[in-house]
């Protein structure tokens, strides 16, 4: 019998080989999973410990924008920003703008959030009745908005509330009034109510632009054009207090009463002495006004005086308005809301040194030329 005492091939030189390969491929598993943490950790962490605003500037580069919310501490790594934007296709689509990152928003909702576009919303309104200087003068002091202005023609703008982004150009915010100003008053005029004594859409601006500077309610503003139409489809002057202010001060507050010499000196503007609509509007009138302009009260009101509770009372005759004026005059005195020397300076025609203080609730409108 023959014994076999060999051990055959070498396992152990098996075992030298598949064990540095064994803890090879263990220590690539491990660098794997590893890098799969800190990609995970990167992309989905949480960011930032406080809400961060960031402004990427137009043409700014996927890069830039990398390197700039790092250095704000949105993210932690401006090379993996970058290898995700890519990755994810989207580089075209990165939004310049200001944006608010909220604390803990991870890498991939921020890089969500700017290629969207979801930028910071900022406001600025413009109030009817302003001038258009008036309006510059708001923009220019709004510091989020750079550049210089000049002052458009008056009337030409839309009094709203505008969204803008920080860092925008006043221009652009400008240039955005001035196109609302146009649709609006082109729209509103092929609505228009048949009849209106108005040569142009120009013409209907000028006009909205006095009943916003007289209306102190809205509902009273259809109302309040309906007087100004019927006097000027009469031929009556118009007698409006803020034109002469316009023509003294180009619609600056003057701080004080109108004087008679100031009723009595021409300007273009100067309704109680020209026969027609003044030259220009005298302030940017909101859609309300020209809404109610070329769509008026259907009245024959041709007066209106101060009813003393912020609103007016009306007349279609001058005999009517006079005995409005004397009820508010009465009114003037038991309240003593002016001085007795305005008080007797009545809403009818001046007759002494200074008219009372004037507001868009002070009117005569009492002229029968």
């Amino acid at each position: 019998m023959i014994r076999l005492t060999g051990k055959g091939p070498d396992s152990s030189g098996r075992r030298s080989i598949l064990a540095p390969l064994a803890g090879l491929t263990a220590g690539f598993m491990l660098l794997l999973f590893a890098t799969g943490l800190f990609i995970s950790a990167q992309m989905f962490g949480p960011g930032p410990k406080v809400l961060t605003q960031v402004t990427f500037a137009p043409g700014m580069s996927v890069t830039a924008m990398g390197r700039e919310l790092e250095r704000k501490g949105v993210i932690h790594s401006a090379v993996m920003f970058r290898l995700v934007a890519k990755f994810r296709g989207r580089q075209s689509a990165m939004k310049a703008g200001t944006y608010d990152f909220p604390a803990g928003i991870s890498m991939v909702n921020a890089l969500k959030q700017i290629e969207e576009g979801r930028v910071v919303q900022t406001y600025v309104t413009i109030p009817e009745g302003k001038t258009s200087a008036q309006v510059v003068r708001i923009l220019m002091a709004t510091k989020a908005l750079t550049g210089d202005i000049d002052v458009p023609p008056e009337g030409s703008i839309l009094p709203e509330t505008y969204l803008y982004q920080p860092g925008e150009t006043r221009q652009a915010v400008l240039d955005r009034m001035l196109e609302a100003g146009r649709d609006t008053l082109n729209a509103l005029w092929l609505k228009r109510a048949p009849g209106l004594p108005f040569a142009s859409k120009e013409d209907a601006l000028i006009m909205a632009s006095i009943v916003e500077r007289e209306t102190g309610l809205a509902s009273e503003r259809p109302r309040v054009a309906a007087v100004f139409i019927n006097r000027l489809r009469s031929g009556i002057r118009l007698g409006s207090d803020p034109t002469v202010i316009y023509g003294i001060s180009h619609g600056e507050p003057l701080g004080r009463g109108l004087l008679k010499s100031e009723i009595e000196t021409p300007t273009p503007w100067n309704t109680y002495l020209i026969d027609k609509l003044p030259v220009t509007p005298i302030a940017n009138p909101g859609k309300a006004s020209l809404q109610a302009t070329l769509n008026p009260a259907k009245t024959q009101d041709l007066y209106f005086v101060a009813d003393g509770s912020g609103g007016h009372v009306f007349a279609t005759s001058y005999e009517e308005h006079l005995l409005n004026v004397a009820k508010w005059r009465a009114m003037e005195a038991q309240v003593n809301v002016y001085s007795s020397s305005a008080s007797s300076e009545a809403s009818v025609a001046p007759s002494g040194d200074k008219t009372p203080e004037v507001t868009p609730l002070a009117v005569r409108l009492s002229n029968k030329r």
